[in-house]
């Protein structure tokens, strides 16, 4: 029997994006780690946690993919929230996923230990890439712990320390349970996810040892550089499923517009707002997955910030305002993707109102949620007479999802022996519309890659086109009419496009193009062989003048001087590449100015060193 103080309302019916099967009678089949991970966009993820963790076969199974195949069989398809972000069977799995993916990308813009010297920036690189990795893996697990009620088959409950489901089993979330005690419950079952083999290298390493723990625990104040890894990661993530704009969450530069805007509205709600007041009128209201705030009064008094803050050009209506909002991705809309909300409060002591409102991410507001107000007391209840006929996708009901004592007015729990299945959608036969944008976001294609065998290339792999061409970017209409000038622009157009677009990966294992001295690195002839294989048409012209094509492409980019030249004054440098396991070469060529191809210069890749005097190449 259930216990009866265990919430009976299950997830509304939504669509579940990626194949899977039903519950059969209202119970789920524990499932194989192979079986839960075959979903092609599942796939599709591991291929890029394996790209970037750059390691051997042998190091990326024992390291990464063995504890994502304990976290899948632990989490199985409980989802990772009840209304808000991945609430469907499978979300904690899915979610678990991209953050990790998340986490490795952002972990790459940063020379870890911050201040250390390079050549122990380079002894520790595996370990805080892992350590990112575990980090953001297990960040929400003590969720399955707390958070969720799950029933075995023969009616025992189970608990995750445990170990994996074993019998057939069902779940509901924990009515009244305490929101902040997820983040804490996780160091009660982090040991099923990472070996005491994992555990001992890590401790080898103290600063990034002691910031895990502190993730793993919690306690994010103290999680320094790992922290904010794992919450950017995290909020990307979170954006992605809601169908906000994760890009922005991971590149925002600090004085952006979104930035800007994000920073005000913390100032205002930290400094200024009087939220969840008891007898009347606040500034705004906080309820378990949103922040309401009025929507006039934070208009004016935000568009007031940032012209105090010298940011020019703010609309001075309230439309417009509202519309840069929605695109600066800051706020949530409804379901018609419009920004202003309407929704009545209640504080069920006699006062309630209408206001029209502006929705927000807590997480916006408040990085840590140990930071937060206590939640609203009352009700707040989305109108369904406007032009709004759903709520979006992280309300499950017409009432918010406050704590129990609020919804008073609620239907009764029915006894422990009526209480209903979980009532899930049917599973979607195909893959979910989001895969092209999220593999995009992290810097993969849809199209399968071979992971990484060692992170440093071989000079053959080096000369090799690594991956399946993309899409046509630049018209090459009629390759024997292009000069060497025209074809090298047309070179770099393509290759500002591709950066641009992360549909040329930078600083990865078989990336084409590095961040070194200050400026990019073009891999060649890897980099040309690139742009050739995407314009065959290039092939005619080169065999006319007894060249390969790629060749043909170089001496049209070199006629450009837009490359440094050696000390010896050759156009090529020599580089080492130093790994782990192995010490190589690259031969490339630098760029005079970075600002070619990036708006913000990235770190130089430590694994790269100018080898001095000794460049090759062709004059």
């Amino acid at each position: 029997m259930i216990n009866s103080g265990v919430g009976h309302a299950f997830f509304r019916c939504r669509k579940i994006p990626h194949e899977q099967t039903t519950p059969q009678n209202g119970l789920w089949q524990p499932a194989s780690s192979p079986a839960l991970l075959a979903p092609a966009r599942r796939q599709k993820l591991l291929e890029n946690i394996w790209q970037r963790a750059s390691l051997s076969r042998q190091q990326f199974v024992e390291l990464y993919r063995q504890p994502l195949e304990r976290y899948a069989e632990l989490v199985q398809q409980l989802p990772a929230s009840q209304n808000h972000h991945h609430a469907y069977p499978g979300g904690m799995l899915d979610h678990g996923m991209e953050i990790v993916a998340y986490a490795l990308k952002i972990r790459q813009t940063y020379l870890l230990p911050i201040g250390a010297p390079p050549e122990s920036q380079s002894a520790q690189a595996e370990a805080w890439t892992a350590a990112a990795a575990y980090g953001a893996l297990i960040h929400d697990l003590g969720k399955i712990a707390v958070d969720l009620h799950v029933e075995l088959e023969d009616g025992a409950t189970w608990h995750p320390w445990r170990g994996p489901i074993t019998q057939p089993y069902r779940f509901r979330h924990v009515k009244g349970r305490n929101y902040h005690l997820h983040g804490a419950a996780a160091a009660l079952i982090y040991a099923q996810i990472l070996t005491p083999n994992i555990l001992d290298w890590l401790s080898g390493f103290p600063e990034a040892w002691s910031q895990l723990i502190f993730i793993l625990s919690g306690q994010y104040e103290h999680a320094g550089i790992l922290g904010e890894i794992v919450v950017k990661a995290d909020q990307a993530s979170v954006a992605q499923e809601l169908g906000g704009n994760p890009a922005r969450a991971l590149d925002a530069p600090k004085q952006s517009l979104q930035r800007q805007l994000a920073d005000g509205l913390r100032y205002l709600v930290r400094e200024t707002y009087k939220l969840n007041q008891p007898d009347g009128p606040s500034d705004g209201w906080l309820t378990q997955d949103a922040l309401w705030l009025v929507s006039k009064p934070v208009s004016d008094q935000l568009r007031a910030y940032l012209l105090t803050q010298g940011i020019e050009g703010v609309p001075t209506s309230n439309a417009p305002f509202f519309n840069m909002l929605q695109d600066q991705g800051v706020i949530q809309t409804n379901a018609q993707d419009k920004a202003i909300w309407k929704a009545t409060i209640d504080n069920n002591k006699g006062w309630r109102n209408t206001f029209t409102l502006l929705k927000l991410s807590p997480a916006l507001i408040w990085s840590d949620p140990g930071d937060r107000p206590p939640v609203y007391f009352g009700t707040l209840e989305v109108e369904t007479d406007t032009s709004i006929e759903e709520v979006a996708s992280n309300e499950s009901s017409v009432k918010h999802n406050l704590p129990a004592m609020a919804l008073s007015k609620a239907a009764p729990n029915p006894p422990a022996s009526a209480v209903p299945l979980p009532d899930f959608c049917s599973p979607t036969a195909t893959p979910p519309d989001d895969l092209d944008a999220l593999m995009a976001l992290l810097g993969g294609d849809t199209q399968a890659l071979p992971p990484p065998s060692d992170p440093v290339m071989t000079e053959a792999e080096n000369d090799s086109v690594a991956r399946a061409p993309d899409a046509q970017t630049i018209e090459v209409a009629d390759a024997a009419a292009i000069q060497k000038t025209q074809l090298g622009q047309a070179f770099i157009d393509w290759l500002k496009e591709g950066v641009h677009s992360r549909k040329l990966i930078i600083n990865d294992a078989k990336a084409l193009v590095h961040t070194l001295s200050g400026t990019a690195m073009l891999v060649t002839p890897g980099i040309f062989k690139r742009f050739v294989q995407q314009f065959p048409a290039l092939e005619a012209q080169a065999k006319a003048q007894e060249l390969n094509a790629w060749q043909l492409v170089q001496r049209g980019f070199e006629k450009l001087k837009l490359h440094r030249k050696t000390q010896n004054s050759l156009n090529i440098w020599t580089v080492n590449v130093v790994g782990p396991r192995s010490s190589k070469k690259l031969r490339g060529y630098l760029l005079n100015d970075p600002s070619l191809l990036f708006s913000e210069i990235p770190f130089d890749n430590v694994s790269l060193s100018l080898v001095n005097d000794s460049a090759e190449g062709a004059a």
